[in-house]
């Protein structure tokens, strides 16, 4: 099984200059292939996936917390996170290759509504990132995705089908309560996902702490540990990382200068901005630029 998956994700992101990130016919997936392992990280801001490993591996880091895995091991993110990934483990021969499913609330909250013994949900805030084995039905589940390329009249018919088969393995599974919970979200959950997004949504505004957690419905101390155990960041940690990615995006893009882009992002001071700039991406705003237009080219 795992060779036949492999031959198919090598197979449809061959042709198009191989390496790199390659949507599919399918809505909410992807593949990634790289065929060499990188020396320096790669910063993200990534969305709710679940990301399976089929050949090679990588290693992700959130906050201050390091994930490797590996093929056979998929890391799940439940929540929208600024990041570093790194491929560790590749090849011309035998390629980094990873399928990327998109997390779709709605049918988890539909599949969990109608299971006959959905798992416990633990009501507190759980980690937003973890590593699990994948195997048995969820393998087949992502293999059979991938094998509807080849019969591409199929798959609006079944591709929902299987996803939706997919939420049932991944909800019954070792892991389904911290999927539950935070993908979905409930009591005291759901308030602590919707004081992220509410941070996510106004990165470049001031945080003010206490207005956050008057949408959870916490103290400004317990919201502050809870925010921490879900994202392994401070709140203030967050929004800073959202802020200079958006910032480095708005620059390689030719939108802004580093000055521009600083005031855009909602740094009150270019200085300010410059320093932590080189303290996240080990060099200063045009300097970075600079060199990450060269190697594009």
């Amino acid at each position: 099984m795992a060779d036949t998956l492999v031959d198919i994700v090598k197979r449809h992101t061959g042709g198009r200059g191989g390496e790199g990130f390659h949507e599919t016919p399918i809505k909410g997936v992807s593949f990634i292939r790289a065929d060499r392992r990188q020396q320096h990280p790669t910063h993200l801001v990534s969305q709710r996936v679940l990301c399976v490993v089929v050949q090679g591996a990588k290693c992700s880091i959130f906050g201050g917390r390091r994930y490797d895995y590996s093929a056979g091991q998929a890391l799940v993110v439940s929540v929208h996170m600024p990041g570093l990934s790194r491929v560790t483990r590749a090849s011309p021969a035998e390629p980094y290759l990873c399928v990327v499913i998109e997390f779709d609330p709605a049918a988890m909250r539909e599949m969990l509504e109608s299971m006959p013994a959905p798992p416990p949900l633990s009501g507190s805030a759980q980690r937003g990132i973890f590593v699990a084995d994948f195997t048995g039905p969820t393998t087949e589940c992502v293999l059979r995705l991938a094998r509807l390329l080849d019969t591409p009249d199929a798959i609006a018919v079944l591709a929902p089908m299987i996803k939706r088969e997919l939420c049932y393995w991944l909800l019954t599974g070792p892991h389904g309560g911290e999927i539950a919970d935070v993908v979905l979200g409930s009591g005291h959950t759901q308030r602590m996902m919707k004081a992220l997004h509410r941070l996510r949504d106004q990165f470049r505004k001031p945080v003010r702490i206490d207005e956050l957690a008057a949408i959870a419905r916490l103290s400004p101390s317990a919201f502050h540990r809870q925010f921490k155990a879900l994202t392994a960041m401070t709140p203030l940690q967050y929004q800073k990382q959202l802020r200079l990615l958006e910032a480095r995006d708005l620059m390689m893009a030719g939108a802004a200068n580093a000055e521009s882009a600083a005031y855009r992002v909602g740094y009150e001071s270019p200085s300010q901005f410059s320093r932590e700039y080189a303290r996240m991406f080990g060099a200063p705003p045009r300097r970075d630029v600079v060199a990450l237009s060269t190697a594009v080219a």
